[in-house]
């Protein structure tokens, strides 16, 4: 998901700054540049990191900057199909919960939670089933496996990614902690 990757960019240096051209002067314009953009190769970039290599510069005709190639290394979000990912319930709307998974949100579908009816509960912004009390609210945990993905590259923001949370050892944290306990309990019951 996270990688660490070598890129390399054209920056425009302001004729301001061109008395102090550095690495932390360059790695600063990338940043305002290209941080929440995305990459088609490497994904949405999340921070430049460090600038190894900064060209001689190039003055282009009405331009009033300094043009600058430089290679440095970006750190980027790239979601895979069908990687396990952690994330934080950061909407519950009435079909699903959005899921915090990085730079951007998964939609967790009511249909991808649970096997059981899971009712909307507008008021207290959670998911609530009646046959075992359990609940899904903004802030819990949720562990669930990416399904679908479609990446905006002009807005990576606008991205959808589908998530799944059907699978055993996927759902809200404490859920699974309760499934845990469960099991070691019928487990040291089973060998008495």
């Amino acid at each position: 998901m996270y990688k660490r990757v070598r890129l390399r960019d054209t920056v425009e240096v302001p004729p301001r700054h061109l008395a102090e051209v550095s690495p932390d002067l360059v790695r600063k314009l990338l940043q305002d540049k290209l941080e929440g953009r995305m990459d088609e190769k490497a994904g949405s970039v999340v921070s430049v990191i460090d600038v190894h290599d900064i060209g001689q510069g190039a003055v282009l005709p009405n331009k009033p900057g300094v043009y600058y190639e430089a290679e440095f290394d970006a750190l980027t979000f790239d979601p895979e199909m069908q990687e396990v990912v952690d994330g934080e319930v950061v909407e519950v709307v009435n079909f699903g919960a959005f899921v915090g998974i990085g730079p951007v949100d998964g939609l967790l579908h009511v249909s991808q939670i649970s096997d059981e009816y899971l009712a909307y509960d507008e008021e207290n912004q959670q998911l609530a089933s009646r046959e075992s009390n359990e609940v899904l609210s903004v802030g819990d945990a949720v562990r669930a496996r990416i399904v679908t993905k479609s990446i905006d590259e002009r807005n990576p923001r606008d991205s959808k990614i589908g998530l799944t949370a059907k699978q055993i050892g996927l759902g809200k944290h404490g859920w699974l902690e309760t499934e845990r306990e469960q099991r070691a309990a019928s487990a040291e019951a089973g060998d008495s």
